[in-house]
């Protein structure tokens, strides 16, 4: 009889924590997870090999069964309220190939938990680029199979997928690797990169270390404390501002310090308290905001700066990419070492353990902090923005902020100037010990940009790679990151 190929199942919100070493194509210390709880997560994951159909049909239906008692325990629907379901299975199980290689996926669509037969349009193309194939598929019996082809070189396929029912549009899309270990950035470090920061480092510091600390009582609670932190950067008064954690009653010379840098936008310190656990596991813990806008601000008051000053055309990633010097993330860059100079000032410092961690935008000024600055021990960043952003001028994908949608923007101008922030390039010095997690459905900072990154550290490094991701990590990454840092202290 002929081997049956192993059915998966991916059905969405509460799920088994899977985890398998040796990620395909990967270097380094791999785990592959899907993890449990997420906002946009399934709910299982199972293999039914060499069974009867009989014994799958069995299992399935015990399946069913499982998910029943699952939904009732959370008390809501999935996904999202929504009647449909879309179900998507590559032929590989850790959706990677090798270039060359021929794709596969098995493409599924439930409503109200019952397969639909119904046409599926789909496109297939190159991470982040445009379409350059397009079919229709067949469901029947809720299925169907698209070959998405491959590709001749390493990176990421995208399977981009539409159905009509009722009337109305339901979209859903995949991204499958091809030789991902030997995806590398496009960027080019400058030849006086070093020197540049160098410099912009010694310039800040001639600046005397100069912060204002106030009791921020509405984030204190029985086991920490918090203060609201206006650290001054320059003579012009530039500022960034933080909220600085304590554990309750911490005592000098005892606590590991963390910095972590915001995501993208112009916007309050979001959410305090969401990390909240790191200083209640003995940590200092300064959760910054980069743009020198007090974080008590109403939330309108944010909402009318970013539309003057955060619009596709000229917002603060666009200020200044004329000039390495004149750029406005260079002050940004900076204001990392000088977080960690407050940080490191501080009695309660254990003189050791220095982290920095952050997602997206955050995620890169992480790596950007951890290259500009040897004292960093530890590095943890999920999907890095900033990240081989010239790339998409030599028609590959690039990262976020994809400045290829502001037509003309990417001069040679624009070009030399990127090199000098490129994340891809302060990745070459990083030398902490670094945590990265990333997911290959993120149009956002694309799994293309995080691999170049993730293949350009040379570091001491381990991964969690969530493939079904998208722009988001759950509470229970975020919280298993805190636990890989305590585990690595020194």
């Amino acid at each position: 009889m002929a081997q049956r190929r192993p059915l998966c199942v991916f059905l969405f919100r509460r799920t088994f924590n899977l985890r398998r070493n040796a990620n395909k194509g990967n270097t380094g210390n791999r785990r592959f997870s899907a993890n449990k709880s997420l906002n946009f997560n399934f709910i299982a994951y199972l293999c039914l090999e060499n069974k009867t159909p009989r014994q799958m049909k069995r299992l399935l239906t015990l399946l069913l069964a499982a998910m029943a008692v699952a939904m009732n325990a959370a008390a809501e629907n999935y996904p999202y309220r929504s009647d449909m379901l879309w179900v998507t299975v590559p032929d590989h199980a850790d959706w990677l190939y090798d270039k060359g290689e021929k794709a596969k996926v098995e493409v599924q669509l439930y409503r109200y938990g019952v397969p639909l037969d119904c046409t599926v349009t789909y496109e297939t193309a190159d991470d982040m680029m445009p379409a350059d194939g397009k079919g229709e598929a067949k469901l029947r019996g809720g299925r169907a199979v698209i070959d998405m082809g491959t590709r001749p070189t390493p990176g990421f396929r995208d399977l981009r997928l539409k159905a009509v029912v009722g009337g109305k549009t339901y979209k859903h899309h995949i991204k499958v690797g091809y030789s991902v270990g030997d995806i590398r950035p496009s960027a080019k470090e400058p030849a006086d990169f070093t020197a540049f920061w160098s410099k912009g480092i010694e310039e800040m510091r001639a600046f005397p270390l100069t912060y204002t600390k106030e009791k921020a009582d509405e984030y204190c609670t029985d086991k920490i404390d918090c203060y609201l932190v206006k650290l001054t950067l320059n003579k012009q008064r530039q500022a960034v501002y933080a909220y600085l954690f304590y554990p309750k009653g911490a005592q000098p010379g005892r606590h590991p310090v963390v910095l972590c840098p915001p995501g993208a936008g112009i916007k309050t310190i979001k959410e305090p308290l969401r990390h909240k656990y790191y200083a209640e596991n003995g940590c200092i813990r300064m959760e910054m905001e980069i743009h020198g806008i007090d974080p008590r601000l109403p939330k309108s008051a944010f909402d009318d700066i970013s539309r003057a000053f955060n619009s596709k055309e000229n917002g603060y990633l666009m200020n200044g990419l004329d000039s390495p010097s004149r750029y406005y993330m260079r002050r940004v860059y900076l204001s990392l070492v000088r977080c960690i100079d407050l940080l490191t000032s501080l009695p309660e410092w254990d003189g050791r353990n220095v982290i920095v961690q952050g997602g997206s935008q955050g995620g890169a000024l992480a790596i950007v902090a951890a290259a500009l600055d040897s004292r960093v021990t530890q590095c943890i960043v999920n999907h890095p923005a900033l990240a081989d952003m010239a790339a998409y001028a030599q028609g590959r994908t690039g990262g976020y902020p994809h400045l290829n949608r502001v037509s003309g923007l990417l001069t040679s101008d624009v070009i030399r100037t990127l090199a000098y922030y490129d994340v891809a390039n302060f990745a070459r010095h990083v030398t902490a010990d670094t945590y990265m997690t990333w997911g290959y459905n993120d149009d956002t900072c694309p799994p293309t940009t995080s691999y170049a990154v993730w293949n350009t550290l040379t570091c001491p490094k381990d991964s969690l790679i969530t493939p079904i991701n998208e722009h988001w990590t759950s509470d229970e990454t975020e919280r298993g990151q805190m636990e890989w840092m305590l585990e690595n202290l020194r």
